[in-house]
C-alpha cells in the first residue's frame, strides 16, 4: 500500500490518526488523547469499566494492524500522526475513573506524563519493538501506569476522593 493509496478517508488512515486528530501538527499525541476522552465517557457510561477495558484492548489490536499499515505506507517507523496508540492507552487509563470531568482531566494528565516520560518497560518497547506492535505497546504500558497511579491517588490519599467528587 503506497502513500497515494492511503487517502484521509481510507479506514487505515482514519483509525490510525483517530479521525484526523493526529494530523494536528502541534502535539499530535496530546490531541489524540484528548479526542479519546468523549468516546471513553460514552463507552464507560454505557458499559462501565469492563467495557472500557475491552474497548481499549480492541483499539490495541486494531491499532497494531492499522498503525503498522500506516507507517509502512508513509515509510516511517512511528509517524507522529498515528494516535490510535494514545486512544487505546488513554482508554485503559480511564477504565476505573468515575464519570467526572475533573477526574477525567486528572487521568488525562497522568497518562500524558507516563506517555511522554516512558518509564520502563515502555521505553524498552518503544526502542526495541518495531512496527504496529511497538507503536501500540508503549502506550498501553503508559495507560496501565496511569490507571494504577490514578487509583492510588484516588483511593489512598486521605480526602482526595471526597474532594474530587465534590467538584
Amino acid at each position: 500500500m503506497s502513500q497515494k493509496q492511503l487517502s484521509f478517508f481510507h479506514p487505515v488512515s482514519l483509525i490510525s490518526t483517530w479521525f484526523g486528530a493526529g494530523l494536528i501538527k502541534f502535539a499530535p499525541g496530546t490531541w489524540g488523547s484528548l479526542a479519546a476522552l468523549p468516546f471513553a465517557w460514552v463507552i464507560s457510561d454505557y458499559t462501565g469499566p469492563v467495557g472500557l477495558i475491552i474497548a481499549s484492548l480492541i483499539a490495541y489490536g486494531v491499532g497494531i494492524w492499522t498503525s503498522g499499515q500506516y507507517s509502512t505506507a508513509l515509510g516511517k517507523e512511528d509517524p507522529g500522526a498515528v494516535v490510535i496508540d494514545e486512544v487505546a492507552g488513554q482508554w485503559l487509563a480511564l477504565a476505573f475513573v468515575p464519570l467526572n470531568p475533573i477526574l477525567f482531566l486528572i487521568s488525562f494528565l497522568i497518562f500524558r506524563f507516563f506517555d511522554i516520560v516512558k518509564v520502563f518497560p515502555a521505553n524498552w518497547l518503544d526502542q526495541n519493538i518495531k512496527g504496529g506492535l511497538g507503536i501500540m505497546s508503549d502506550d498501553m504500558v503508559a495507560g496501565l501506569y496511569a490507571l494504577i497511579t490514578f487509583y492510588l491517588l484516588y483511593a489512598f490519599i486521605p480526602y482526595t476522593s471526597e474532594l474530587l467528587q465534590r467538584s
